[in-house]
């Protein structure tokens, strides 16, 4: 079975790939976990989180943006010693930041997931790549939300982040043609 290389040697990589990567997300509690997960991955590799994923569902009140947007000093602090989660102070903040600001655009849109695939007409972005080279790290669509984004007071959101949000909420196919999973994951 052909699957896109970048998760070929591991199990978690395979699991996530055959199973989630690339699967078009309208559920904003499952927009906001990518969210906070991309941005804790700045600079780190993504298999790093994806092995810390469990932990942050706990740490994080499973990605409830509302109890998020509420965390105080207090809790602040708890994940700031959670040895399960990356411990690093800019992005635990931000992340309580960008939940309020995603509270904000679910009132103004209905949903984030309004908000975003409004972005593509509300048609996934469907790509043609045949080898993982040719996958782009960010492009004008990226590019474009990021500033929308930045504007309204997102952190730890640069446009690299924001494609690789696009690519696992299935709002961008990045499946390269041969892989089992280009077909399987379009809208």
């Amino acid at each position: 079975m052909k699957r896109c290389s970048w998760c070929e040697g591991n199990d978690i990589y395979l699991d996530y790939h055959d199973k989630e990567w690339g699967v078009p997300v309208y559920d904003d509690n499952k927009q906001f976990e990518f969210l906070v997960l991309e941005s804790a991955q700045a600079g780190l590799s993504w298999l790093t989180i994806l092995k810390r994923r469990d932990n942050y569902r706990k740490a994080y009140d499973n990605f409830d943006p509302v109890k998020v947007a509420s965390y105080n000093e207090k809790k602040i602090s708890q994940l700031l010693n959670n040895e399960e989660i990356i411990r690093n102070k800019l992005k635990i903040n931000a992340s309580i930041n960008n939940a309020r600001l995603f509270l904000d655009i679910q009132e103004e849109y209905g949903s984030f997931s309004d908000y975003l695939w409004g972005f593509v007409n509300n048609k996934q972005v469907v790509n043609s790549w045949k080898e993982l080279s040719e996958i782009p790290a960010n492009t004008e669509l990226s590019d474009s939300i990021t500033k929308d984004l930045k504007g309204r007071g997102f952190k730890f959101m640069g446009s690299t982040i924001m494609y690789a949000h696009l690519q696992a909420a299935g709002i961008v196919n990045d499946h390269v043609v041969d892989c089992f999973r280009y077909k399987e994951v379009m809208d």
